[in-house]
Order: C-alpha cells, then sequence, then structure tokens
C-alpha cells in the first residue's frame, strides 16, 4: 500500500472519528450556547449614538418651531398695535411650561404604576423635579436614548400645545391672566391627557393611536382656545370692522418655520432613527403639500381667489392632521388626509365661525381643533394594511375607527371641562379675564407691556 493511500485512509478515519464524537460535542456545548443566547437576550439596554442625536436635533427643531416660528405665525395675524402682546405671551407660556415639565410635568405624565388607583388618569412623583435621573439613565419609554433626552423632547410637546392657545384669546386678555390660566390648564389638561395617551393610562389601553399628539396637542388646544374665546367673548369691533392682519410676510416665514420643526414633531416621534421616523418625514412633507393646494383651490372656489394666508393656513392644517398618523399611514393616506384637512379647515375657518359667532381670534379651533379631529379619526382608517398602512395583519379597521372616536370624545371632554373651570377661577383671581375697553383700543403692546412694535 502506497504512502498516498494510507494517507487517504488515515484521513477518512479521522473525518469518521469527527463524526461520531460530534453528537457529543454538539450535546456538551448546548448549554454554553442556550446561556450566551439568554445573555444577549437579558442584556440591559444601552444608549445608541444614533437614535440620541437624532433625538437631540429633533427637539431642537420643535423648539425653533415655536420659537421663533409660532410667534412669528401668530405676530403676524394680529394687529400691529398687539404684536409685542403676543411675541410675549408665546415666549412667557414656553419659559413657564418649560419648567413647570421639569418640577412635576414629566413625573406626573410619564412615572408611576399604570393600574389601579388614578392611574388611568395620571401618573406619580418618582421624578419631581427630574430626580433620580442623570446623564446615564436609559429611558424607560424609549430604550435607547437617555431618559433626559426623552424628558426635554416631551417638554417642547407640552410648551407649543400650551403657546397655541394663545392664538384664540388674542388681542384681549391680561397678561396674569394668561400665565395664571396656562398653569391651571397644564396641570389639569395636559399633563393628565400625555399620561393616558403616552403613559401607560386609560386611552392608550384602549388602544387608541396617536403618534405625536392629534390628541394630546392639537385637540387640546384647538378646544381649550375655543371655550376661552366663548368665555372672553369677541374683540371689540369683531364682525363690525376689519381685523386684518398686519404682517402676512411674518406669518409666511413663521408658518415655514412650523413646517420645518414639524419634522422633529412627527419623525422624531419615532423615538429612533429608523424606517418610522422615515415614513413620518415623508409623510409630513405631502400631507401639508395637499392640504395647502386644497385649501386654496377651495378659496379659488368659495371666494375668486387662493391667497398667502390660505396655503399657509392650508400648510398648517396637514401638519395638524397627519400628526396623529405621520408614523402609522403610508404616503398616499398622509396626501388623502391633508387634502381633507384643507377642505374641512377652510370651511371651519371661512362658514362655521362667522355662522356660530365666537371670535377665535387667530383659528386655533378651526385649524387645530378641527385638524386634530379629523387626523385622529383618519388615522383609525389609513393605518389599515389594506389602505397602505402600517397595521398589523389582524387591523381591524372599524374597531379602531370606534377608538379613536372614543378617544377624541374623552379628549373634548376632558379638556372642555378644564379649561372652564380653570378660566373661572382666573376670573376669581384677577376680577376679570379681559383688559379695559381702552387698554383694548390702545392696544396691549402699550398698555400691556409699555412697548411699541413700530416708531411710526
Amino acid at each position: 500500500m502506497t504512502h498516498n493511500k494510507l494517507s487517504k485512509l488515515a484521513g477518512l478515519g479521522a473525518l469518521a472519528t469527527l463524526a461520531l464524537t460530534l453528537p457529543t460535542i454538539a450535546q456538551d456545548a448546548a448549554p454554553a450556547v442556550e446561556a450566551a443566547v439568554e445573555a444577549v437576550a437579558e442584556a440591559p439596554p444601552s444608549i445608541d449614538t444614533g437614535d440620541t442625536a437624532w433625538m437631540l436635533v429633533s427637539t431642537i427643531i420643535v423648539i425653533f418651531m415655536t420659537l421663533p416660528g409660532l410667534a412669528l405665525f401668530y405676530g403676524g395675524l394680529v394687529r400691529s398695535k398687539n404684536v409685542l402682546s403676543v411675541l410675549s405671551q408665546v415666549i412667557g407660556g414656553f419659559c413657564l411650561i418649560a419648567l413647570l415639565w421639569v418640577v412635576y410635568g414629566f413625573s406626573l405624565a410619564f412615572t408611576g404604576p399604570t393600574e389601579g388607583g388614578l392611574s388611568a388618569f395620571i401618573g406619580g412623583f418618582d421624578a419631581l423635579f427630574l430626580g433620580g435621573i442623570g446623564p446615564d439613565t436609559i429611558s424607560a419609554t424609549l430604550s435607547t436614548i437617555p431618559e433626559l433626552v426623552f424628558a426635554a423632547f416631551q417638554l417642547t410637546f407640552a410648551a407649543i400645545t400650551g403657546c397655541l392657545i394663545l392664538g384664540g384669546i388674542a388681542e384681549r386678555m391680561k397678561f396674569g391672566a394668561v400665565m395664571l390660566f396656562l398653569v391651571l390648564w397644564f396641570t389639569f389638561a395636559y399633563v393628565p391627557l400625555a399620561h393616558m395617551v403616552w403613559g401607560g393610562g386609560l386611552l392608550g389601553s384602549w388602544g387608541a393611536l396617536d403618534f405625536a399628539g392629534g390628541t394630546v396637542v392639537h385637540i387640546n388646544s384647538g378646544v381649550a382656545a375655543l371655550i376661552a374665546a366663548i368665555v372672553l367673548g369677541p374683540r371689540l369691533g369683531y364682525l363690525k370692522e376689519p381685523i386684518a392682519p398686519h404682517n402676512l410676510t411674518f406669518t409666511f416665514i413663521g408658518a415655514s418655520i412650523l413646517w420645518v420643526g414639524w419634522f422633529g414633531f412627527n419623525a422624531g416621534s419615532a423615538g429612533a432613527a429608523n424606517g418610522v421616523a422615515a415614513q413620518a418625514f415623508l409623510n409630513t412633507i405631502t400631507a401639508p403639500a395637499a392640504a395647502a393646494l386644497a385649501w386654496g383651490v377651495g378659496e379659488k372656489f368659495t371666494r375668486g381667489h387662493a391667497s398667502l394666508l390660505g396655503f399657509a393656513s392650508g400648510a398648517v392644517a396637514g401638519l395638524v392632521a397627519i400628526t396623529p398618523a405621520a408614523g402609522f399611514v403610508g404616503t398616499v393616506g398622509a396626501i388623502v388626509i391633508g387634502a381633507i384637512a384643507g377642505f374641512a379647515c377652510l370651511w371651519a375657518v371661512v362658514t362655521l365661525k362667522p355662522m356660530l359667532k365666537y371670535d377665535d381670534s387667530l383659528d386655533v379651533f378651526g385649524i387645530h381643533g378641527i385638524g386634530g379631529i379629523i387626523g385622529a379619526l383618519l388615522t383609525g382608517i389609513f393605518a389599515a394594511p389594506s389602505l397602505g398602512g402600517l397595521g398589523g395583519a389582524d387591523y381591524d379597521m372599524g374597531g379602531q375607527f370606534m377608538t379613536q372616536l372614543l378617544a377624541v370624545i374623552v379628549a373634548i371632554v376632558w379638556v372642555a371641562v378644564v379649561t372652564i373651570v380653570s378660566l373661572l377661577i382666573v376670573k376669581a383671581v384677577f376680577g376679570g379675564l379681559r383688559v379695559p375697553e381702552s387698554a383694548e383700543s390702545d392696544g396691549l403692546d402699550i398698555s400691556s407691556h409699555g412697548e411699541h412694535a413700530y416708531n411710526n
């Protein structure tokens, strides 16, 4: 037998021996493999720098959409004698709510038990003054970012929601009364709704879908603005003399900044730099684009022309409507939602408000209230996979629509009651809600803040 043949036989023998021993090796190694798999599965969450960076950017641009975006949008819509009062209310409201959020808002919205007691409506006191939360604390809600980043991101939502309300009460309410009202509304309307939807409370347990704030932000602010406008009463000369915007250039710039900031609002609500954020990002382009064009077309047919204010208002209406749906619907669904919102919000502003004769100064209810309701309801429809949505294979469109409707009703009733009671308290404290007629005629810039926006 040659050397080569001997080598081949030796090799075959070795292979045979290995084949016989492999089952034993595998059996002996199985516990170690299982332990390794379990260790990976049970590994504590860690901070992802990409997700954290995206959430920090999102937080920054949501602040930018409030200061200066919303401030310029509202400032341009009021008369020149009241522009500084609106800017003062926006920055004052933002600063006030930012501090309240750190003191107790975040804790009551996102900590505490999720079962028993009042947990369906409010959280706990575990993180007052953000106690126990440090730079290395990982978010309990989004496991790849620091808790401080999540708290800051949610702070911007609370702050802009309060500032949105200011458009309904512009040009006639005492500054101190505005600030106290925001404290009460934030404590008893915003914080409970945020907990009910996003913090493990009632509406979330029902399965209500609200990706970035259809109920928490827009229905909340829209209904509060409507109730406050009715309780306050109309501005002097309302429906008797023209009350035109003083600077539509400001309004256009503000609307453009709002649109840019809304990418943080919606795509940031994905909580990570992922595909859902990408879908929400694209939807935040297409929905307002469809709404702006729908508003312009509606204006052409009903008023004979499409206006800059109409395009800006339509874009905001589309942004509002896509907010609850941004991460749940496909691109085509977003376009349809935007178009419907554009036509519906135009009707609310041009027809419904004059018909009911309430003076929602800057159409907060007509755009945010109506747009938020439409968006919340249509989320239940267009989240269906059959319509390009991201719902699961067993998605029940009819059942989800009813859940959305119930969530909308709860939000409307809750905010309406809190707003009425809060205004009654503020009225008692300040001996009235409105500035004197002479101060309103002079303008709130000079009568409340001692300043003029323009030298002439």
